[in-house]
């Protein structure tokens, strides 16, 4: 038994047409891309001898349509191609491309004429950006459409009741052949430290599912002198905007902060797992989505592949993924040694000690820093004591002296005390497996 046929059927207000489709969501295979073919049957009665017109067209909106000001709107057309389909042009068996277009032809009569266009390979997909909670009227989106009309010329204004729009999506599925799985190795040299940190980042595979956890492998081994904490991992989505100029948005859609440390000389070998999901995302305005039809559940976009020879013509919005590991190593700073930088650093520090020491108000606050500093500080004080003076003095009642002495604590907190942040990324794809014949495109 053969599976059964869904046709999409849209018929305008004024009964003069009717637009068949076998399909509404066209594949982009990167080498080619689905053709749309469909059939349209007039009312030659309704037409009063106008012409009948077909336009596919790809739209991008970059502003919502409450923005539209003076009569100009936030968008253009990427691409449009219109033909007459009544009177005849070609002969009906040119225009017929597949078993559908045929039986639909055969099935409705003499006034059902079929019609049939092809995608340019630099479009982009489908691609719509989460509005806010508050946001009304049209999204910021890549759209697609199949309008019919009848008009006496294609240029003139069509009535609303007269013509037919049909949403249509382009859209992209993984490949048939997987690549490898993605890695990263690299290295972290610090100041003051005679080796370095080596960081490895893998994936299990090169493309991910919606819906299914992104796994990944984190390998650290801390050679150096510094402290590796406050790990987390994230995955970022990169929505490239390409118009008049090339954009990029970054937005974080899973993230996992942990309490993992790994101090000088040990290393940490760890597997986390990430759920990039729209669920998880709903009040986040600026994501990008896949496009949807009426009435139907969307998902987080698709990764886009273009084909590098059509890159650089590609407008529209390209979506991207990675994962991010980031970190901060922290460690310790011994000053330097030389006789003139030993003896202002002393003399700072001996200055900041007899001043908090005789400011209560102020010895809080500087008392941690100076903790800090101190076991750097005390070696010196042994070697050039001599240089610095003893005298009693009591600026207590100063209050400038008080945020002079802060900020020469916090000053010599941060030059004893370092904190880097490191980061490492690692590209993957995020799309839908290709689904069997007759399958419905599924969401999460």
């Amino acid at each position: 038994m053969s599976p059964k046929r869904i046709v999409f059927k849209k018929v305008s207000r004024d009964k003069s047409l009717t637009v068949y489709m076998a399909k509404r969501d066209f594949v982009d295979h990167c080498d080619h891309v689905d053709p749309v073919e469909g059939v349209v049957m007039i009312d030659p009665q309704q037409l009063k001898g106008k012409k009948v017109y077909v336009m596919l067209s790809c739209t991008f909106r970059y502003g919502r349509q409450d923005m539209d000001v003076m009569g100009v709107a936030f968008r253009r057309d990427l691409f449009v191609v219109t033909r007459q389909v009544y009177p005849e042009l070609q002969d009906k068996s040119q225009l017929t491309h597949s078993k559908v277009q045929d039986k639909l032809l055969r099935k409705l009569g003499e006034y059902a004429f079929p019609f049939f266009f092809e995608f340019p390979d630099n479009l982009p997909c489908s691609v719509a950006l989460q509005p806010g909670p508050n946001d009304e009227g049209k999204k910021c989106a890549v759209e697609f459409e199949v309008k019919a009309f009848c008009a006496d010329q294609s240029d003139e204004k069509v009535e609303k009741q007269s013509s037919v729009r049909l949403t249509i999506r382009k859209v992209q599925f993984s490949p048939d052949s997987p690549g490898p799985a993605p890695v990263t190795e690299t290295t972290f040299e610090f100041l003051m430290s005679e080796k370095p940190l080596y960081v490895k980042l893998s994936l299990q595979k090169e493309t991910f599912y919606h819906g299914d956890p992104v796994k990944v492998n984190v390998e650290i081994n801390n050679s150096s002198s510094r402290t590796i904490k406050d790990i987390s991992l994230s995955v970022e989505q990169v929505t490239n905007v390409v118009l008049y100029s090339n954009d990029k948005y970054i937005k974080s859609v899973a993230k996992e902060e942990t309490t993992d440390v790994v101090p000088s000389g040990t290393s940490l070998k760890q597997e986390y797992s990430l759920f990039p999901l729209l669920s998880h995302n709903k009040e986040r305005r600026g994501l990008a989505l896949d496009g949807r039809l009426k009435h139907e559940d969307t998902n987080l976009a698709s990764s886009t592949i273009v084909k590098q020879e059509v890159l650089k013509e590609v407008q529209g919005m390209l979506v991207s993924y990675k994962v991010v590991l980031r970190m901060i190593a922290s460690g310790s700073v011994p000053p330097p040694l030389s006789s003139s930088s030993v003896c202002s650093h002393v003399l700072i520090f001996s200055f900041v000690s007899s001043f908090v020491s005789c400011v209560p108000r102020v010895s809080p606050h500087v008392s941690p820093l100076l903790s800090r500093v101190s076991p750097h500080v005390s070696p010196l004080l042994s070697r050039v004591s001599p240089l610095v003076s003893s005298g009693r003095w009591d600026p207590g009642k100063c209050l400038c002296c008080s945020v002079l002495v802060l900020v020469v604590a916090l000053s010599l907190s941060l030059l004893f005390h370092v904190f880097s942040d490191v980061s490492v990324e690692l590209p993957f794809r995020l799309m839908h497996p290709k689904p069997d014949a007759g399958d419905p495109l599924t969401c999460n």
